[in-house]
C-alpha cells in the first residue's frame, strides 16, 4: 500500500458551522452589524481589529501590553472546529469590530469565553449579543457551564456576565475576577433577552421616525413621479431639519438646492427616502453605506412582488443595508409619518395626513395605506406615527410594537396587516404590549390565498391560528377597516369601561330600541330596563342631566348617547356641549350616535393645546349599532386586561424524561416521523398523568379474554385497524362486554384480523376533544371540544396558543358554544371542569415540552359529574393517537436576531 497516510489532525478540515448560526444582529443603539462564525479569511480583518484598539482595551483582553497577534496567534484565532473551540466576528461593513469566543476544558462540560470589541463601538451591548450566540451554540455542542477570566478593573466586561441573568459564582484572586455560570436559559435571563430585544428593536425605528436631516434620492421636478410627490410632503409639512434632494440632472428641485449624489451632501444624513428604479437601488444603498446614512425608507417598486427575481434583489437590498448598519422600511411602500410638532416628519406619498394625535398606525399596503390615512383624517383620528411597509422585507409590525410599547406618544395602536412575518413574536409582543396599550388589528385574507403578491414575504396563518393567538394575546380584532377606526377612535378618547352594563340615553325612542337591540346582540348588558328617552322635545340641559345621572349610577359602566336633531328651534351645538361636559368629567366611556354623523364632531372635542381632539372628546358613530359593536370589542378588551395573567402550573409529578425516551425512540426508528404505537401513546400519556382507562392489546380470542380478566367487566373491544377503529356502526368497536364468552365472541366478530385493544368500560358521561395542532408558523395550538358528529360539522371547537395558564384552560372549556352541556343543560349535573382544565394543562405541557409532537387527538375524553364515579376518577381518556415528527416552529427561538 502506498500514499502518504491520514494528515495529521491540525491540518483535517474542520466541519462547517451550522448555517442557523449566522445572523443580523440589532445593537443597543438601533443600528445593525452582521454576526457569523469566524473563518481563516477574517486574519486580515482580526488584525484591523487588534490595531484599531486602544492600549486598554488589548490589555483588558490579554492581560498584557499586546500589540499584535503573533502568525500562531493569528491562525489558532481563526481556526476553530466549531465544536470544541466556536469563535463568532461582528461585522459592520467590511469592517470587523468584534469577536467573541469559547474554548472547551478538554474532556469536560465548561468552556473559557473572552470577548475583544473595537473601542468605537463599545456600549452598543454587542458583547451580551455575543454571550447569548456563543451560549446558544455552546449548549449545541454539549456544553453546560462557561467560565470567564476578568481583569478586575474592566468593569464593563464584568457587568456583561453578571446582567446577563445567569447565576455566575463569583472569586477574586490576584486583581482578577473568576467567573463560573450554568448557561441553560433561565426565566430570568430570557427576561433580560426580551427586555434588550424590545430596547434595541425601539431605538433602531426611533432612528427611522426621528431623523435630523433627511435626503430624497430621486427627487425631481416633474410632478407625476414619486421624487417630486414626497419631496414637496417633506417641505410642505415642515420637518424640523435640512432636507436634501438628490439628482444628478438639476441644480434646484422645488427651489432647494440638489446633489448630483448623496455622497456630494456636505452634512449627516439620518435618512434616506430612496425613489428610484428599482435597478438604481442597489448603487443607492451602496452609497448610503459610504455616508453612513442611518435608514433608509424604499418607495421604489419592483421588488418582491413581481416574482422571484424581485425577491432575490429584496433579499440582496435588506442584507446589504444591514450589513452596513441601515434599516429598511419598504420596498414599494407608501412612507412613514412622525407628527411630532419637535420632528414633523412626512416621508410618504399620501395626499394629506392627520394631525397629531396618540394613535400608532401600522399598514402593510402602500396603495391602501392612502386610503387609510383619509379615513383616519376624515373622522378626525390624530396619529402618533405612521409606517407603511410595503413588502416588510425588514421593518415589520413586530418592530412597531415594539417602538409603541415604550413610546410615551402613544396610548392605542392600529394595525392592518395582510400577513404575519413572525407570528409566534407577533404573539408574545402584542400580548405584553396589550397589557398597557390597546392593539387594535385587522387581518385581510382570512380565507386563504387571497394575496399571492405576498408570497414570498409572509408566513401562512390558517384562520384559527389566527383567532387563537389574538385571543390569547388580547388583541382586539377587527372585521373591516372602518371597525378599525371606531374602535380606535372610542380607545384614543374615552377611558375603558369598568364592566359590561350600558345605558342608552336619548331623545328618540325608536333609535334607544335599536341600541337596547345591539347592546344584547353584542354579548352586553343593559343597566336599566329601558332606555332613557328626553323626547324629541327635550332641553339641552335636560339632555345633560339625564346623560349625568346615568354617568353617576354605579350601576352603569358605559352609556350610549343617542341624538337627532330636536324639532324645536334650539342649536344642536348646545346638546353637543351638555355631551362633551357630561364626558369630560367622566370616569366611564360615552359615546354614540350624534347627528347621524361619523368621527370627532367639533361640538363633541375637548381640544388640546394643539387644537386636536383630547380626552374626553366623544366619539360619534353614523348608526347606532356601529357605536355598540365598538364599545362590544373595547368591553371585551377590558375584561381580558382586568384578568389576572395566570400561571403555568409545575405539575411536578410529570417525568419528562420517560416520555421523552419514547418520542427520540421513535424518531430514532424513523427520522422523518410516524404516528407512535398504541403502547408508545399509553405510555407518553402516562408519563403526563393523564387518566387512561386500562387498557392492553390482544391478538388472540384468548388473549382478549385474559387481558379482560385482568382489568375487569364490563369492558369494549376496538379495532386497531384505522379504518375501523372508531366505527360502530362498522363493528370496529364492541361495547359493554360482561364475559369472557362475550369478549372471545366480539374478537371473532370484528372484522380486518387486526389486533384489538381490551378496554376498560366508561361509565357514563359527556364526551369530549382535546388536541394539540401544529402550526408551523408559529407553534402549538391546544383545541378543546364536544365529541360528535354534531360539533364537528359545526366546527364548534376552541383554540389557544403556548403557553397555557390556568385562566387560559378555565377559558378554553367555556369557550364551545356547547359548553352548556358541560355544564348542566337541562338538569343534568355538571361535569367535573376542574378535571377537564387539568386534562389540558397537562396536554398543553406535553406539547411545550416535546415540540417533536406534532399532533394530539385524545378522542374520547369522557368527563363525568364531579363526585367520584368509575374508580374514583370523574374523568377518563378512552382513545388517543399522536404523530412525531421533526420539531418545526416550537423549538426554543434561541439567541436575539433580527429575522426575515
Amino acid at each position: 500500500m502506498t500514499g502518504t497516510g491520514p494528515a495529521p489532525e491540525q491540518e483535517r478540515p474542520a466541519p462547517l458551522p451550522p448555517a442557523h448560526w449566522e445572523a443580523d444582529i440589532i445593537a443597543a443603539d438601533g443600528g445593525t452589524v452582521h454576526l457569523r462564525p469566524i473563518c481563516p479569511e477574517d486574519a486580515e480583518g482580526l488584525t484591523g481589529l487588534m490595531d484599531r484598539s486602544s492600549d486598554q482595551t488589548r490589555y483588558y483582553r490579554f492581560f498584557g501590553p499586546m500589540k499584535r497577534l503573533s502568525e500562531k496567534d493569528l491562525h489558532r484565532f481563526t481556526h476553530v472546529d466549531h465544536v470544541d473551540r466556536v469563535a463568532f466576528v461582528l461585522l459592520l461593513g467590511d469592517a470587523l469590530v468584534g469577536v467573541g469566543r469559547y474554548d472547551r476544558y478538554p474532556g469536560t462540560t465548561e468552556a473559557e469565553v473572552a470577548f475583544l470589541i473595537e473601542d468605537a463601538h463599545q456600549g452598543r451591548g454587542l458583547g451580551s449579543v455575543l454571550l447569548e450566540h456563543l451560549a446558544a451554540a455552546a449548549r449545541e455542542r454539549g456544553i453546560t457551564t462557561f467560565v470567564a477570566e476578568v481583569l478586575a478593573q474592566n468593569s464593563r466586561m464584568v457587568r456583561v456576565f453578571l446582567d446577563a441573568g445567569y447565576q455566575p459564582r463569583r472569586s477574586y484572586e490576584d486583581g482578577v475576577v473568576h467567573l463560573t455560570f450554568p448557561i441553560a436559559p433561565t426565566e430570568t435571563s430570557l427576561a433580560v433577552a426580551y427586555e434588550r430585544e424590545q430596547r434595541s428593536e425601539s431605538r433602531s425605528i426611533a432612528r427611522l421616525l426621528t431623523p435630523r436631516s433627511v435626503a430624497v434620492v430621486g427627487a425631481s421636478n416633474d410632478e407625476a413621479k414619486i421624487g417630486n410627490l414626497v419631496l414637496r410632503n417633506l417641505l410642505d409639512y415642515r420637518f424640523d431639519g435640512p432636507v436634501y434632494p438628490v439628482n444628478p440632472n438639476a441644480r434646484h428641485v422645488r427651489g432647494v438646492p440638489a446633489y448630483a449624489s448623496i455622497e456630494a451632501i456636505p452634512g449627516d444624513v439620518d435618512l434616506a427616502v430612496v425613489a428610484v428604479p428599482a435597478d438604481e437601488v442597489a448603487g443607492v444603498v451602496e452609497a448610503c453605506r459610504r455616508k453612513r446614512v442611518r435608514g433608509l425608507v424604499v418607495i421604489s417598486g419592483g421588488f418582491g412582488e413581481t416574482g422571484p427575481e424581485g425577491r432575490a434583489a429584496e433579499r440582496a437590498l435588506v442584507a446589504a443595508a444591514r450589513a452596513s448598519g441601515m434599516r429598511v422600511v419598504g420596498p414599494n411602500c407608501l412612507g412613514i409619518v412622525n407628527t411630532d410638532p419637535a420632528i414633523r416628519l412626512d416621508a410618504s406619498l399620501a395626499p394629506q395626513v392627520p394631525g397629531r394625535g396618540r394613535v400608532g398606525f401600522f399598514a402593510q399596503s402602500g396603495a391602501l395605506g392612502v386610503a387609510l390615512l383619509e379615513r383616519a383624517r376624515s373622522r378626525n383620528i390624530g396619529l402618533s406615527s405612521f409606517i407603511s411597509a410595503g413588502n416588510r422585507a425588514d421593518v415589520s409590525g413586530n418592530d412597531l410594537l415594539q417602538y409603541w410599547a415604550t413610546d410615551p406618544g402613544t396610548e392605542v395602536v392600529l394595525l392592518h396587516l395582510e400577513s404575519f412575518g413572525n407570528p409566534r413574536k407577533f404573539a408574545r409582543l402584542a400580548r405584553s404590549v396589550g397589557r398597557t396599550k390597546p392593539v387594535v388589528a385587522v387581518k385581510s385574507g382570512r380565507h386563504g390565498g387571497l394575496t399571492p403578491g405576498l408570497a414570498g414575504t409572509s408566513v401562512s396563518v390558517p384562520e384559527q391560528s389566527v383567532a387563537a393567538l389574538f385571543a390569547s394575546a388580547g388583541v382586539i380584532r377587527v372585521e373591516t377597516v372602518a371597525q378599525l377606526f371606531e374602535v380606535g377612535m372610542l380607545l384614543a378618547h374615552q377611558p375603558l369601561p369598568p364592566g359590561d352594563r350600558v345605558a342608552v340615553v336619548g331623545n328618540s325612542t325608536a333609535l334607544g330600541v335599536l341600541v337596547a337591540d345591539a347592546v344584547l346582540d353584542q354579548g352586553l348588558a343593559l343597566a336599566h330596563e329601558a332606555p332613557v328617552d328626553i323626547g324629541t322635545a327635550g332641553s339641552p340641559e335636560a339632555f345633560r342631566a339625564a346623560l349625568q345621572e346615568a354617568v353617576d349610577d354605579d350601576g352603569v359602566d358605559a352609556v350610549v348617547a343617542v341624538f337627532l336633531p330636536p324639532l324645536v328651534r334650539t342649536s344642536p351645538e348646545a346638546y353637543g356641549r351638555a355631551l362633551r361636559e357630561v364626558s369630560l368629567g367622566s370616569d366611564k366611556p360615552v359615546l354614540g350616535t350624534f347627528l347621524s354623523a361619523e368621527g370627532l364632531l367639533p361640538e363633541l372635542t375637548v381640544p388640546d393645546a394643539d387644537g386636536m381632539p383630547a380626552r374626553g372628546s366623544v366619539p360619534s358613530y353614523a348608526t347606532p349599532e356601529r357605536a355598540v359593536i365598538a364599545l362590544a370589542r373595547v368591553a371585551e378588551y377590558a375584561r381580558w386586561r382586568r384578568r389576572p395573567v395566570g400561571t403555568v402550573p409545575d405539575l411536578p409529578e410529570v417525568d419528562v424524561d420517560r416520555a421523552r425516551s419514547v418520542v427520540r425512540g421513535a424518531l430514532a426508528e424513523s427520522p422523518g416521523g410516524r404516528p407512535l404505537t398504541d403502547d408508545e401513546v399509553l405510555a407518553l400519556l402516562a408519563a403526563y398523568g393523564v387518566p387512561l382507562l386500562g387498557t392492553r392489546t390482544a391478538t388472540t380470542a384468548d388473549e382478549a379474554a385474559a387481558a379482560a380478566d385482568a382489568i375487569g367487566y364490563p369492558v369494549v373491544l376496538k379495532s386497531t385497524a384505522p379504518w375501523l377503529r372508531h366505527r360502530t356502526d362498522l363493528g370496529g368497536v364492541r361495547l359493554d362486554l360482561g364475559d369472557a364468552a362475550a369478549v372471545r365472541a366480539a374478537f371473532d366478530a370484528i372484522p380486518a384480523g387486526d389486533p384489538v385493544i381490551v378496554q376498560e368500560m366508561a361509565a357514563p358521561g359527556v364526551a369530549t376533544v382535546v388536541e394539540i395542532v401544529d402550526d408551523p408558523s408559529f407553534g402549538a395550538l391546544v383545541s378543546f371540544g364536544l365529541g360528535g358528529v354534531a360539533t364537528e360539522l359545526l366546527g364548534d371547537r376552541a383554540y389557544r396558543t403556548l403557553p397555557l395558564t390556568d385562566l387560559d384552560a378555565a377559558e378554553l372549556v367555556r369557550a364551545p358554544r356547547a359548553w352548556p352541556l358541560l355544564d348542566g343543560w337541562r338538569g343534568a349535573e355538571p361535569v367535573d371542569v376542574a378535571a377537564l382544565e387539568d386534562l389540558l394543562l397537562r396536554v398543553a405541557r406535553l406539547a411545550d415540552d416535546l415540540p417533536e409532537v406534532l399532533g394530539l387527538t385524545l378522542s374520547p375524553v369522557i368527563a363525568g359529574p364531579a363526585n367520584p364515579w368509575h374508580g374514583g376518577r370523574s374523568l377518563v381518556v378512552a382513545g388517543g393517537t399522536v404523530r412525531v415528527g421533526p420539531p418545526t416552529a416550537r423549538v426554543e427561538p434561541g439567541p436575539r436576531r433580527m429575522r426575515d
